[in-house]
C-alpha cells in the first residue's frame, strides 16, 4: 500500500527543476547589446532571475544605466523572449538528481505538475526539447490564466489543484519568495531548493523545508506528513 503523504507535487521550473541560468543570461545580454549596454557577467545575471522575463529585464536595465520608456522596454522584452525561445535549451538541464527524483515520485503514484511564471509556450518548448513534458499532467505558465495572476498570487497553484487527476494532499517545490508566497496563499506546503535562484537565503524563504539536493526531496516530503 502506498503511504506517501502527497497525491500531487508541483514544481517551479527555472531554478527549481532546471538550471536555465546560462540560456536566460545569454538572452538577457543579447537584449542589452541591442541597446548598446555592456553585458552582465553570468554569475551576476543569475542573481537577477526570478519572477519572469520582464522583471529580469527591469533589474538588468536598472543595473546597467537605468530604465527606458515603457514602449522601449516592451519592445526589448519581446526581443529578449524571441532570442530565448530560439536558444531555449542550449545549456539548460535538470539539476543533479532530478531525473531519479521524478522517477521516485512517479513510482509512488504521485501526479507531477509544473507551475512557473515563465510564459507557458516557452515552458512547454523547453520541456519538450528536453524530453520531459510527458512526465507532467499539466504545465501552467505565468500567462496561462491571463494578466495579474502569476506567482506570488495563488491562482496558478489553485489551477494546478483543479487539474490534478489525483485526490489527496498537494505539495509544491520552488526556489524563491514568488513560490513560497504563492504556496502559502494557496494553503499548500512548500519545499525550497537551496541550489536555485533564491532571492533570499534559503532558510528565510518561508518554506516548510529546505533541501540541498534532489535526492533529499522524497524523504523531505515524507517528513511533512
Amino acid at each position: 500500500m502506498n503511504d506517501f503523504p502527497f497525491a500531487t507535487v508541483g514544481f517551479d521550473l527555472d531554478g527549481t527543476l532546471l538550471d536555465t541560468s546560462a540560456d536566460i543570461s545569454h538572452a538577457l545580454n543579447h537584449a542589452l547589446a541591442l541597446i548598446g549596454r555592456e553585458p552582465i557577467p553570468l554569475p551576476q545575471a543569475r542573481g537577477l532571475i526570478g519572477g519572469g522575463t520582464r522583471k529580469l529585464l527591469d533589474r538588468a536595465l536598472d543595473l546597467t544605466g537605468g530604465a527606458l520608456l515603457e514602449t522601449e522596454i516592451a519592445t526589448l522584452n519581446r526581443q529578449l523572449v524571441e532570442f530565448y525561445g530560439n536558444n531555449i535549451a542550449v545549456h539548460s538541464r535538470l539539476f543533479p538528481g532530478g531525473e531519479a527524483m521524478l522517477d521516485a515520485l512517479a513510482a509512488r503514484g504521485v501526479a507531477l505538475a509544473v507551475v512557473t511564471n515563465k510564459l507557458e509556450h516557452l515552458a512547454r518548448k523547453l520541456l519538450d526539447t528536453l524530453g520531459l513534458s510527458e512526465r507532467f499532467y499539466t504545465i501552467i505558465g505565468g500567462d496561462t490564466l491571463g494578466p495579474g495572476r502569476a506567482k506570488p498570487a495563488p491562482d496558478l497553484l489553485h489551477e494546478m489543484v483543479a487539474r490534478t487527476p489525483r485526490i489527496g494532499p498537494v505539495a509544491y517545490v520552488g526556489d524563491t519568495t514568488y513560490d513560497t508566497g504563492a504556496a502559502k496563499a494557496a494553503g499548500i506546503p512548500c519545499v525550497a531548493v537551496s541550489f536555485g535562484f533564491c532571492d533570499l537565503p534559503p532558510a528565510e524563504l518561508g518554506a516548510r523545508a529546505v533541501i540541498d539536493h534532489f535526492d533529499e526531496l522524497v524523504n523531505s516530503l515524507q517528513a511533512l506528513r
